[in-house]
């Protein structure tokens, strides 16, 4: 498949849609640009590790954006760093990113008692990059890939007074009854996922019963959506669908792709440089 056009995905995700680019204000700030170093905190009594990267042009004076990106079951940090691109984007768009570690590489997701407490980690990741560099707490976002992707789920369920809107790719769940506020939720699946089957029901215990449209109606609930998903009429392996009238301007979005498997895209579309588009437009409310 070719690579989605720019203007066409932009189109794509703001056709019919309440977003606007909503900036919060800018804080005085130093920055010190990070080029990709591995880091180490102690979460819950644990010793946890996280890369953290801060583009060279962010050596200025504005609080930046934070992306939190999330391996799939069997990876880590740096080898995602190099497949998501994230880095790359994040120099051009002037954002930081912390790739994040799971334990033993995988996430505590559905979460099993004596396992680490990988909600509890992010946040601490938060505290813990803020402490050193100059990020902007409305601007906190999380994304990630497969077991990433249902990680992020998670935080937008648990700690959706930090992270601002979510992006899972290939992973999406719903993990409620959810606390606190409406989330906007993106997410990106391939009709031929052998993995995560968009039909759901892999024999994998509780890690993937329900579908992804499933997921996402458990979304589009508890952001008090209207109950119709409404697909955008569009020519190609791309339909955008979506939930329309969801409160505090939240959306909740599933970017479908025929004949794209279990991978994190980037010549289908370009899952990095969507994700942060859709970041973009939603600050914490």
């Amino acid at each position: 498949m070719r690579l989605f056009p720019a203007l066409a995905l932009l189109s794509l995700l703001c056709t019919l849609s309440p977003l606007t680019q909503a900036q919060t204000p800018a804080s005085a700030c130093s920055l010190a640009p990070v080029a990709g170093e591995m880091r180490e905190l102690t979460s819950g009594g644990r010793t946890r590790t996280y890369r953290l990267f801060v583009p060279p042009a962010a050596a200025g004076s504005t609080a930046l954006p934070l992306v939190f990106d999330l391996h799939g079951t069997g990876g880590d940090a740096a080898g995602r760093a190099g497949k998501s691109g994230f880095e790359a984007l994040a120099a051009r768009e002037g954002f930081a990113v912390a790739t994040l570690q799971g334990e033993d590489a995988r996430w505590n997701v559905p979460v099993v008692s004596g396992r680490a407490d990988d909600v509890q980690y992010v946040s601490d990741v938060i505290d813990h990059v803020a402490a050193r560099v100059c990020i902007d707490p409305a601007r906190v976002y999380a994304t990630g890939f497969s077991g990433g992707g249902r990680m992020s789920s998670l935080l937008g369920c648990r700690l959706n007074h930090r992270i601002a809107a979510i992006a899972p790719v290939g992973g999406l769940r719903w993990s409620g009854p959810c606390p606190g506020r409406a989330v906007p939720v993106l997410t990106i699946h391939g009709l031929a996922d052998t993995t995560n089957p968009y039909e759901g029901h892999a024999d994998r215990g509780a890690e993937w019963v329900e579908s992804v449209p499933e997921a996402l109606a458990g979304w589009a609930s508890h952001n008090h959506c209207q109950p119709k998903l409404v697909q955008e009429a569009r020519p190609g392996p791309l339909q955008m669908l979506r939930y329309a009238g969801c409160s505090a301007g939240t959306e909740v979005r599933l970017l479908r792709i025929d004949g794209m498997g279990h991978i994190w895209p980037r010549t289908e579309v370009d899952a990095a440089e969507t994700a942060w588009q859709f970041f973009k437009a939603h600050p914490l409310q």
